[in-house]
């Protein structure tokens, strides 16, 4: 890529060598081993956010390894992913499209994304049964509850179509599931807070294409990233799909003031 340092083309380079290492061995797990299938991801995640200077801070406490929970988070990048990914293993709610995009479709499907067809109202159903199966199973699963990205600063409105998932994870409707709350805001770079007008620069949405983010971040040198998990949210008997999301958005846009504006929420 033109113009980025020496430093930054090193790191680029270490990442698809290490891509390059690790792609054949997810495939021998995934026939082999497929209960282990989320350990390698953990591995590659980590390797990105290294190559790609990104430094996670988080604040909260996360669902407990296992147990299975459907994580409610606000998206800004592509990046999101492997910051995620890189905290513990997880699964992806994705729009059917990222299934044929080059290189990044093959590498969601190793890490067993589930897809939903957004064209298809129909399709809603079969990937709610695939949610709460998985859920139920003890994974966890995150969904971006906005259902695109957004510019960095703003959280747009949260949908809660597939929120209903989590109530067939044990096949039962009235069942209790818990809901985790995540807020991702990129805080700044090279230590240094960010305003509006960087946020803006390292969210991935309209219609930026992905090679000059990529260069981008990388000429960044260093990206700071802060995640925080709100409370848990029972959701079930007591507290409906549309009164969960509500909540899940709520906590989501608090956290996001508080990392923007360095104040808590009041």
């Amino acid at each position: 890529m033109n113009g980025l340092s020496a430093g930054a083309l090193l790191r680029l380079a270490l990442l698809g060598l290490g891509t390059l290492a690790l792609v054949p061995l997810q495939l021998v797990v995934l026939r082999a081993w497929p209960a282990r299938a989320g350990v390698l991801p953990l591995r590659f995640h980590r390797l990105v956010c290294f190559c790609l200077g990104v430094r996670r801070r988080v604040r909260g406490t996360p669902p407990s390894p296992g147990a299975g929970a459907l994580i409610v988070a606000n998206h800004v990048s592509w990046l999101d992913i492997c910051v995620l990914g890189a905290e513990q293993k997880l699964a992806f709610v994705a729009k059917s499209e990222v299934a044929s995009w080059p290189v990044i479709g093959f590498l969601a499907k190793l890490q067993h994304t589930v897809f939903i067809d957004r064209q298809r109202r129909s399709a809603t159903a079969g990937v709610a049964a695939a949610m709460g199966a998985r859920i139920a199973a003890g994974e966890d699963i995150v969904l971006f509850a906005e259902g695109t990205t957004g510019d960095g600063t703003r959280i747009l409105p949260f949908r809660s179509s597939l929120l209903g998932a989590a109530h067939q994870a044990m096949g039962d409707t009235e069942s209790d599931v818990t809901v985790y709350p995540l807020a991702v805001t990129y805080t700044g770079r090279q230590g240094l807070p960010g305003g509006r007008i960087e946020r803006g620069a390292l969210a991935w949405y309209g219609d930026t294409e992905l090679v000059p983010h990529l260069r981008h971040v990388l000429a960044c040198g260093k990206v700071d990233v802060e995640l925080v998990w709100g409370a848990p949210i029972v959701m079930g008997r007591a507290t409906s799909r549309k009164e969960a999301t509500r909540l899940a958005e709520a906590t989501v846009r608090a956290a996001r003031r508080e990392a923007v504006t360095g104040r808590p929420a009041g």
